[in-house]
C-alpha cells in the first residue's frame, strides 16, 4: 500500500507524507500523515514504532484501566476498510488490550445508512481508519467502537460523510463520543451543514488540519458544535511531568469567516469579524489539543506495523478522554474545557507561522490558536 497525494511543494521523497490526496469543492481530506521510505511508500516495521498505549496514557495521565465500560466512541470516516476487525485485533493483542470484536459486541462497523453494505475500499482512507480505531483502543480499551463508513468522502449537499455523521448519533448505537479526523477549507454552506454535527449529549470531536496556519480555519473543526482539537509536538523527558509538549508546526488554527462563535469560547477578538464587520466574533480554532507531530507519531497496525501523525491522531485521542471522563450526556457541545482550565497542560510554546494577532497562530500561556487551552492532564478537564 502507497501513501498518495504530496503535499505542494514537497520533495519527491520525503521522511512523512499526506495519506490523503489534496481536497477540492465537496471533499473531505483526511489528515492522517505517515512516515515513508525514499519512494513515498508507508514505511513497514517488524515491530511497533512510535508511541503505544502505555506512552499516551502516561504522557496525559489518564485511567484508561479502571474506566471507560459502558462508553462508545464512533469513527466517521470515508469508503470501505474490509480488514478492520483483523487490524484490530492485531494492535490490541499487541499491546495487551482487551479483545474488542464484533462476537463480543465491543465492535461494530456498519455503512452510512446503518447496514453492512460497506463501500468500496481505499488505500488512503484504510489507513486513516486504522489509525482511529488504534487511538480509540490506546486510550479508552474498555470503550465501545463504532466504525461508521461513508460511501465518499464527498460532503455537498449533506451527502455521505454527514449523512454517516446523523447515522452515528442515532440512538440506537448508544455513542458519547464522535471524531472526525477529516476536514475541508470553509464554504459558505457550513452554516447551514453544521446541523450534522448538532448533537446534544455526544461529544464530537474534529481535527483543525495539517496545513498550518497560513492555509485558514478547517471544516467542520469550525462548527460550534464540536470540540475542535489542534496539534502538538510530544517528546519524553522534562519536568515532573515526565514529558515536554509544544505546539506542532503544521497544527491548523484561525478564525472562522462564517460559523459563528458560541457563547462559551467568549473570545470576542475583534480582529475575527464573521462575515464581514457588525455579524458577531466567528468561532477560533482550536479548543484543546493532542500529538499530532508525524515526528513524534503513533504506532498503527494495517496489515502489518505503521508509524503516523497528523491532527488525525489528537482527534481520537480527545473523543477518547471524553468517553473516559463519561460526563457527555450533561455538558454543552465543546465547553466544559473552558471553566476546567486547571485540569489540562498549557501549552505556551512552538509556533504554526505569523500572524496577527499572535495568539492565533503562537502558543502561550492562556488560549492560543493552534492548541486551544491545552491538553489532557487526566480526564477533568473534559
Amino acid at each position: 500500500m502507497t501513501a498518495v497525494g504530496l503535499p505542494s511543494g514537497a520533495s519527491a521523497t520525503p521522511a512523512f507524507k499526506a495519506v490523503c490526496p489534496s481536497t477540492r469543492p465537496g471533499i473531505m481530506r483526511c489528515f492522517a500523515i505517515a512516515r515513508v521510505d525514499g519512494r513515498g511508500h508507508i514505511l513497514r516495521f517488524a515491530n511497533p514504532s512510535g508511541y503505544g498505549p502505555s506512552d499516551l496514557q502516561s504522557a496525559y495521565k489518564l485511567p484508561s484501566g479502571s474506566q471507560g465500560t459502558g462508553q462508545t466512541v464512533a469513527i466517521i470516516d470515508a469508503f470501505g476498510y474490509p480488514n478492520a476487525e483483523s487490524d484490530l485485533a492485531a494492535y490490541r493483542s499487541q499491546y495487551h488490550l482487551p479483545a474488542c470484536t464484533s462476537q463480543n459486541g465491543c465492535f461494530t462497523k456498519i455503512d452510512e445508512y446503518g447496514g453492512t453494505h460497506y463501500p468500496p475500499t481505499n488505500g488512503s482512507w484504510d489507513v486513516e481508519q486504522a489509525l482511529d480505531v488504534d487511538m480509540v483502543s490506546a486510550i479508552c480499551p474498555n470503550c465501545r467502537i463504532l466504525l461508521v463508513e461513508a460511501n465518499t468522502s464527498g460532503f455537498a449537499n449533506g451527502t455521505d460523510l454527514y449523512i454517516a455523521e446523523n447515522q452515528a448519533a442515532l440512538p440506537k448505537w448508544g455513542v458519547n463520543a464522535m471524531s472526525n479526523s477529516w476536514g475541508s477549507p470553509e464554504y459558505a454552506g457550513e452554516v447551514t451543514d453544521n446541523a450534522a454535527f448538532n448533537h446534544p449529549g455526544i461529544a464530537i470531536t474534529a481535527a483543525t488540519g495539517d496545513w498550518s496556519y497560513s492555509f485558514g480555519p478547517i471544516f467542520p473543526s469550525t462548527s460550534q458544535y464540536v470540540t475542535a482539537v489542534g496539534g502538538t509536538t510530544l517528546q519524553r523527558g522534562g519536568g515532573s511531568r515526565g514529558w515536554t509538549e509544544t505546539a506542532w508546526g503544521g497544527a491548523g488554527s484561525g478564525c472562522s469567516a462564517y460559523s459563528p462563535q458560541p457563547s462559551w469560547q467568549n473570545l470576542q477578538d475583534p480582529t475575527c469579524p464573521r462575515g464581514g464587520p457588525g455579524k458577531g466574533t466567528g468561532r477560533i480554532a482550536a479548543d484543546v489539543a493532542a500529538v499530532a507531530d508525524p515526528s513524534t507519531g503513533v504506532a498503527i497496525y494495517i496489515g502489518g506495523w505503521g508509524e503516523v501523525g497528523g491532527t488525525s491522531v489528537a482527534s481520537p485521542i480527545i473523543a477518547s478522554v471524553y468517553a473516559l471522563a463519561g460526563n457527555t450526556g450533561s455538558i454543552t457541545y465543546g465547553s466544559y474545557p473552558y471553566s476546567h482550565t486547571s485540569a489540562l497542560y498549557d501549552i505556551t510554546s512552538g509556533s504554526t507561522g505569523s500572524c496577527s494577532p499572535s495568539y492565533l497562530c503562537n502558543a502561550g500561556p492562556g488560549y492560543d490558536g493552534p492548541t486551544g487551552l491545552g491538553t489532557p492532564n487526566g480526564t477533568g478537564g473534559f
